[in-house]
């Protein structure tokens, strides 16, 4: 039965109280916020208010995640969002891969954010396509753990619904469609070799947002779950850095 199944162990939702600066982290599709915990603690450090929600349906079993729509996930970062509110004059959003797609919703849909880090962000995968005209599946092989440094994984789940690619395949439309709304500050992330986001993803981004301040940072050392891989320091050090310029 889906619903019943416990939060798995590292998968829960993360709250560090710091100044009024808020950061929003967002983990991925099918993943989990086990793979934005060393960064939500590396800002948490630096002294900021952070909030990793764990997104609905995610972090339990893959069975929860068939019965969540992307509206859920959005309602999921929303949620993170007015607690970040509550406490913080200025907040920031940084997601990775359908985090990122997230990120950007928040921006086109809040222009009070100060700045977005995207990382490995999904705004279209071509190779999903064609699970529109699948019937009778219910589950594919996984997407999760695509590191390139030996001996890491990421907690995320080992069958991917064939119902919740249905859902990502229009949130990502969608947010496609409204890039221009995006006007603050950006800083993107963008693996040179990633096996579940094309690249060009991140190019495209770039290119279509109304951001004055933009930039792209380059990772040659990571996969797609670049958070968990070899840049994950530049991630932080990168991040800190554009927060501290921006605030």
């Amino acid at each position: 039965m889906a619903g019943n199944y416990p939060v798995l162990q590292g998968a829960e939702p993360f709250y560090f109280e710091g100044n009024s600066v808020g950061i929003l982290v967002s983990h991925g599709f099918t993943g989990s916020t086990q793979s934005m915990r060393p960064l939500g603690e590396a800002y948490a450090a630096a002294g900021y208010t952070v909030c990793g929600p764990r997104l609905k349906g995610h972090g339990t079993h893959y069975e929860d995640m068939e019965q969540s729509t992307y509206q859920d996930w959005i309602a999921s970062v929303e949620e993170g969002f007015q607690w970040l509110k509550q406490r913080c004059d200025t907040i920031f959003v940084t997601g990775l891969s359908m985090g990122g797609t997230l990120t950007l919703y928040m921006a086109e849909k809040y222009p009070e954010i100060r700045g977005i880090v995207l990382i490995n962000a999904a705004i279209e995968i071509s190779a999903m396509e064609p699970v529109l005209q699948l019937e009778g599946t219910r589950f594919l092989d996984a997407i999760g753990s695509d590191i390139k440094k030996p001996g890491v994984t990421e907690l995320a789940y080992e069958k991917t619904p064939v119902q919740s690619i249905k859902e990502i395949l229009p949130f990502m439309k969608a947010v496609k469609e409204d890039l221009s709304k995006v006007s603050c500050p950006a800083l993107i992330f963008v693996s040179d070799e990633d096996h579940v986001v094309p690249p060009d993803n991140s190019q495209t981004i770039y290119d279509h947002i109304s951001s004055e301040t933009k930039e792209i940072q380059y990772m040659k050392e990571s996969y797609h779950v670049a958070t968990l891989d070899n840049d994950q320091q530049m991630i932080i050090d990168q991040t800190l850095e554009f927060i501290k310029r921006n605030t």
